[in-house]
């Protein structure tokens, strides 16, 4: 048989898409016990939480890299490509890695269908990410949570360090309409003889310890009890913070914008502590150059122009009010203008309560998937004032002429939409030339 090319392997993928969101563990469970169950034996870190997880996975492998150890990044979603989704020693994969897991996983989808049931993209993804780890080999795993955490494929892998960065509201039609419900989802990471870490907060903090409980872990670190954090923005350069845990301090260097990121560099800390404790060699002086080396596209970016663009995959009402102060700060008094999409399941009121203290005017659009908002139903949701264009590459030319040339054009709602209006301007993560206008 012909092994697959890069767009044959892309082509699989997107065709999985049709089954949609389905929780549970079984299928993932199949599609690993026929390749030998590779998730076995690595280790490394688990991130759930409602925000900040991508920022904090981000951070502990820069750590973990400065230290010279041999890394496996799965994050999600992606910006452009979905090569951005599995990043070996600081690079994405190559089309041609790519390629081959995809051959190699697209027999063992067909054999486990009539008796677990078709998998879902994010399950196959998950396989494919497990694969690509299970060939590197590395010292680390750092994966990233998709949904909750408890029923998410993720939670097949048993890492040996839980994090938990925070729980708010989201995606209540599958975790739950309370914050307790959330917690308890995201709790379900945590696995017997775990290292747990985390920055959540009341009411969410009780359900986490009670789960802890439950299963006995190694340990926890809890922000506000074990760990604690003091942080100063310095704009454009990020954040200055001073962390203190069981034992010792670090004064970190962290050049993501927005004091938010203060707690989620606490808790990336925090898990790096656990991990030196499980044996890794990983020093405060590695953990401190590798927060100052840390880069996360599409949160808190800036791009320089005239107008200058202010990208962020705030998604959620809790996100976004963390990100308008942030933004305000780095936009000073620069005129603004706010380019917003969201996705149907996303509450975009709460968000733009939140967006409505910036005093800037909004032009509403959608990114390139089904799941988008129409931007006439965003414009009604703002009201008076709002301009809905719903072709991207119109709405960011719309945003642009209201910001002005001295201006900052203010991207956020989805990831997605932060992803397409990359792809508008000929950008990705990978720091290639982007050429179309699918995501890849």
């Amino acid at each position: 048989m012909v092994p697959l090319s890069y767009r044959q392997a892309l082509d699989v993928l997107v065709g999985t898409g049709s089954q949609g969101i389905k929780a549970g563990l079984d299928r993932i469970s199949a599609l690993l016990a026929e390749v030998g169950d590779p998730h076995r034996g690595l280790r490394g870190v688990l991130v759930a939480g409602t925000n900040g997880k991508g920022s904090v996975a981000a951070m502990i492998d820069s750590a973990c890299r400065a230290a010279g150890l041999g890394t496996v990044l799965l994050v999600k979603p992606h910006l452009v490509s979905y090569r951005e989704r599995f990043i070996i020693d600081g690079r994405a994969i190559d089309e041609a890695t790519f390629a081959r897991m995809m051959d190699r996983l697209l027999p063992v989808m067909k054999a486990v269908e009539p008796r677990a049931g078709a998998p879902t993209q994010f399950e196959v993804l998950t396989a494919l990410g497990v694969l690509v780890a299970r060939q590197r080999n590395p010292d680390v795993v750092v994966c990233e949570v998709g949904l909750g955490g408890r029923l998410d494929s993720t939670n097949v892998l048993d890492l040996g360090v839980a994090v938990i960065t925070n729980v708010a509201l989201d995606h209540q039609d599958m975790l739950g309409d309370t914050v307790e419900q959330v917690a308890q989802e995201k709790a379900g990471i945590i696995k017997p003889g775990d290292d747990v870490v985390t920055g959540a907060g009341s009411p969410a903090l009780a359900v986490i310890e009670a789960r802890a409980a439950a299963v006995h872990p190694r340990r926890m670190l809890r922000l506000g009890v074990e760990l604690e954090v003091t942080a100063e923005s310095r704009g454009h350069d990020g954040i200055a913070a001073e962390v203190s845990y069981p034992g010792g301090a670090l004064s970190l260097r962290v050049p993501l914008p927005g004091l938010f990121q203060a707690p989620n560099a606490a808790v990336a800390a925090g898990a790096c502590v656990a991990l030196r404790e499980r044996g890794l060699p990983l020093s405060d002086d590695a953990i401190r150059r590798g927060f100052a080396a840390v880069s996360w596209p599409g949160r808190l970016e800036w791009l320089a122009g005239r107008p200058a663009l202010l990208l962020d995959g705030a998604h959620n009402p809790a996100a976004v009010a963390q990100m308008v102060p942030a933004a305000r700060e780095l936009c000073g008094e620069r005129p603004l203008c706010i380019l917003f999409g969201a996705m149907r399941d996303k509450d975009a009121a709460g968000m733009l309560h939140h967006l409505r203290a910036l005093g800037a005017p909004p032009v509403f659009t959608q990114a390139g998937t089904p799941r988008a908002l129409p931007a006439t139903e965003l414009a009604r949701l703002w009201g008076p004032g709002a301009r809905a264009v719903a072709d991207l590459p119109d709405a960011v030319l719309a945003a642009r002429l209201l910001a002005g040339r001295e201006g900052v054009v203010l991207v956020c709602g989805s990831i997605y939409l932060v992803g397409d209006v990359l792809q508008v301007l000929g950008r990705d993560r990978l720091g290639e030339a982007v050429a179309g206008s699918a995501r890849r």
